[in-house]
Order: C-alpha cells, then sequence, then structure tokens
C-alpha cells in the first residue's frame, strides 16, 4: 500500500515545492535582517509544521476528504462570517488575530471550496455528463460558488473573489460544459466589466486598477511601490548584487518586500538567472499540476487538480507578468527577456 501511494507521487511537484521554499526563505533572510527576522523565524515555523501536515495528507484518499468537504464548506462559511465583524487590517476584514498569529479565513477557502465545487460537480454527474449543462444543475454550483465568494468580496478582497471566479471557469471546462455557456460567459463578462469599473467599483480600487496598468499615473503615491519593484528587478542585472546588497531592498524603497514584493528581492540579489528560475519553477510546477488533472483516476480528482492548478498559477503568473517589463530596464539583459517572450508566449 505505501509501495504503491509512493509509486503514483508526482515527484515533480514535490521537488519544484521545496526548490522554491529553500529560494523563499533565503530572500526571507535578506529581507529580515533588520526585523530580527521575525517573519522568517514565522514562516520556518510553519514549513516545519506543513511536512506532517503533508505526509498525513499524502496518505489520506482525496474521495474521503472530498466527502467531508461539506463539512468544511459549512465551517469556512462561519469563518468568513466572523471575519467580517474583526477589525479592519489596512481598509480589509480578512484576519483573525490569535496571539501573534494572524489566520485568513479567504486562504483556506480557496482549497475547501474547490474541494466542495468538485464534488458537487461530479455528484451532478453521475447521471451523465451533460447533466452541469442544465440551468438548474448548473445554479445548483453557481449557488456554492456565490456565497464564499460575496462574503470575500464584502471584506473587500477583490483579489481572491477573482480567483475563485477563474477556478470556477477552469473546473466548469474541464467538466465539458457546452459551449454556448462558455461563449455566454465571455460575452457577459465583455459588457460587465466597464460597468463594474464605472459604476459599482469603489474609487480606491479603480486608482490600484488604473496605477496596476501605468504605474507612472502616480510615481510618488499608489504607484511608487511597483516603480521601486521595477527598478530592484532592473539594478539586479544577470548575477544579482548579492544577498543583503540591494540598494532598493536594504535601503527601505522596496515595500512591501516581504510578501508583496519578496520576487523584486530575489531579482535584485540573486539576479536574472535565479529570477528566471523561479518562473521555469513555477511553470514546471502548473504543467505537472495540469498532467494530473488529465491522468486523474476519476472526475473527482480531474477537477480539484485543475482547480488547484488554477491557484498556483492565477496569484504568481499576474505578478511576474508585471514585472517582466523591469527585465529590460538593463542592456545586459533585454536580449535574454526577448528570447524568453518567444519561448513562452505566442
Amino acid at each position: 500500500m505505501k509501495r504503491k501511494i509512493l509509486k503514483n507521487i508526482e515527484w515533480g511537484i514535490l521537488i519544484c515545492t521545496i526548490i522554491l521554499v529553500a529560494i523563499g526563505l533565503v530572500a526571507l533572510t535578506s529581507a529580515t535582517q533588520n526585523s530580527d527576522y521575525e517573519e522568517l523565524k514565522r514562516q520556518i515555523m510553519w514549513v516545519i509544521i506543513s511536512i506532517p501536515v503533508i505526509i498525513i495528507i499524502i496518505f489520506i484518499d482525496y474521495d474521503f476528504i472530498a466527502k467531508i468537504s461539506p463539512i468544511l464548506y459549512g465551517i469556512i462559511i462561519a469563518l468568513l462570517i466572523g471575519v467580517l465583524f474583526t477589525e479592519p487590517i489596512n481598509g480589509a476584514t480578512s484576519w483573525f488575530n490569535i496571539g501573534s498569529v494572524s489566520l485568513q479565513p479567504a486562504e483556506f477557502a480557496k482549497i475547501i471550496c474547490i474541494l466542495m465545487l468538485s464534488l458537487v460537480i461530479t455528484k451532478i454527474q453521475k447521471n451523465g455528463k451533460d447533466e452541469i449543462s442544465r440551468i438548474p444543475k448548473l445554479a445548483i454550483v453557481l449557488v456554492t460558488f456565490l456565497v464564499p465568494t460575496l462574503l470575500i468580496i464584502k471584506q473587500p478582497d477583490y483579489g481572491t473573489a477573482m480567483a475563485f471566479a477563474v477556478a470556477l471557469v477552469f473546473i466548469l471546462f474541464v467538466a465539458g460544459i457546452k459551449k454556448r455557456y462558455i461563449i455566454g460567459a465571455i460575452i457577459l463578462v465583455i459588457i460587465a466589466v466597464p460597468l463594474l469599473y464605472f459604476f459599482v467599483l469603489p474609487e480606491h480600487a479603480k486608482t490600484r486598477i488604473d496605477v496596476f496598468l501605468n504605474p507612472d499615473l502616480d510615481p510618488r503615491g499608489a504607484g511608487y511601490n511597483v516603480i521601486q519593484s521595477k527598478l530592484a528587478i532592473g539594478a539586479g542585472q544577470l548575477l544579482g548584487m548579492g544577498l543583503f546588497k540591494g540598494n532598493q531592498t536594504q535601503l527601505g524603497f522596496l515595500y512591501p518586500k516581504t510578501t508583496d514584493f519578496i520576487f523584486s528581492l530575489i531579482s535584485e540579489e540573486m539576479g536574472f538567472i535565479v529570477a528566471s528560475a523561479v518562473i521555469i519553477l513555477y511553470v514546471v510546477l502548473i504543467t505537472k499540476a495540469i498532467y494530473v488533472a488529465k491522468t486523474a483516476k476519476d472526475d473527482l480528482g480531474s477537477y480539484i487538480a485543475i482547480g488547484i492548478a488554477r491557484s498556483i498559477f492565477l496569484p504568481y503568473g499576474r505578478k511576474y507578468w508585471n514585472d517582466y517589463g523591469a527585465f529590460a530596464n538593463n542592456g545586459n539583459s533585454i536580449t535574454i527577456c526577448k528570447l524568453w517572450r518567444k519561448l513562452f508566449i505566442k
């Protein structure tokens, strides 16, 4: 039994994860040297905790985890409601603070909702694959999706809500939903996006979108951090400035360097080669996750795998593409960047 489980492990995913964790911890060491390594210690603690959790989950059949997902779903809905009554942090009520530990229910909801959606769709399709395209059955899936998503929007956390929407699209696509729904959804998005932008989104959300697309609109305000991150990436050149020696990182221009702009720190201090290796590792990780989805023993496993593949792709892919242009800011790496783009962007 144990030998069979070990044989079926996708070792490529595990190896990529270990390498990425190692690079992250090295980068965090540099990022936290002026704060007594507090965040590094916390990160190491969670890595240590995660090891037995991973081992336990490997030996539990995902069918069992999916079966208890309705209970987990109910718990996470209660937590998403409860977190709305906490004190806002940076304008959002997204965290429970328990002593020195902060817990964000939306992060747990990402996985639990993928499990729940996969289970619901699998049960719907017991009487045939086409059942998912029937309006009443599709409405059940959409309600399952909308309840946590609307609660997350209420926090507000639009990025995580968008991640939920993309996960739903990926799972429904793999589930074989009819093309007319896909085309209809695309048309609806095309119509809804400008309406949401002009009439629904609060002003600060519009500003974030505008500055994300063009940081130079507000170089000393909302666009400042993105501009500094690009300067850091460009300064790294091919081999980097060396650990603990990055100008933007160590002089306080890069903020928050331990979270949103950790990739910029890696690029500045470790250089283009290591930064490119990080992106390649994520490409391999996503590719392996999609392969697992394609070769899963049943539909439930396939839906769970593709939903998790989305979880890897969306947050990191957007960030790295945003920072891509900064590589071209120095002459030593512009040729490599053009080659990179030809290889990965058709």
